[in-house]
Formats: structure tokens, C-alpha cells, sequence
């Protein structure tokens, strides 16, 4: 998918850095990202064949997307930094 869009760039971190929300390690480390193009990134758990099972029947995935899951606090420390629209 991104392969057709060139030159996609991270613009800026949504929420708190992994450091930040106590990863010391590394190994822990949900984030979430706004690109240049205006899309989000998310790094964190696949979970796809766990949770595709379990998608609501309106909910649809295409072969070249996937589930990931992201923690509660990930998510909540970055909402102030999601645009509205």
C-alpha cells in the first residue's frame, strides 16, 4: 500500500514518547505517528488472527491490512494531539 505513495514522511509523534510512558527497555513501545500525507501510523501489537474473527459484520479488512493493538494509556496521552478534523 504505501509503496505507491512516495516520499511519506513522519511529521510529528501523537502523545508521549515510549520513554515518556515508562519504556525503558524498549520492548514496550505502542506509538503513534501523523505522516506527511495526512494518514497515522501505528506501531504495535499484531493481532489480526486473533481479532479478525471478532470484527463487527459491517467491519471489513483488506488482504494487506492488519489488526495491531496499542495500549489504553497510548492511546489516551495522545489524544490531545489528534486533530479534529
Amino acid at each position: 500500500m504505501f509503496s505507491e505513495t512516495p516520499a511519506v514522511t513522519v511529521v510529528r509523534r501523537l502523545g508521549d514518547s515510549p520513554r515518556a510512558r515508562g519504556s525503558h527497555t524498549n520492548e514496550t513501545c505502542p506509538d503513534l505517528f501523523e505522516l506527511s500525507d495526512g494518514n497515522f501510523a501505528v506501531i504495535g501489537t499484531e493481532a489480526t488472527a486473533d481479532l479478525d474473527p471478532h470484527l463487527p459484520a459491517d467491519a471489513a479488512r483488506a488482504d494487506y491490512e492488519r489488526i495491531v493493538v496499542i495500549d489504553r494509556d497510548t492511546l489516551i496521552r495522545a489524544k490531545k494531539d489528534i486533530p479534529d478534523e
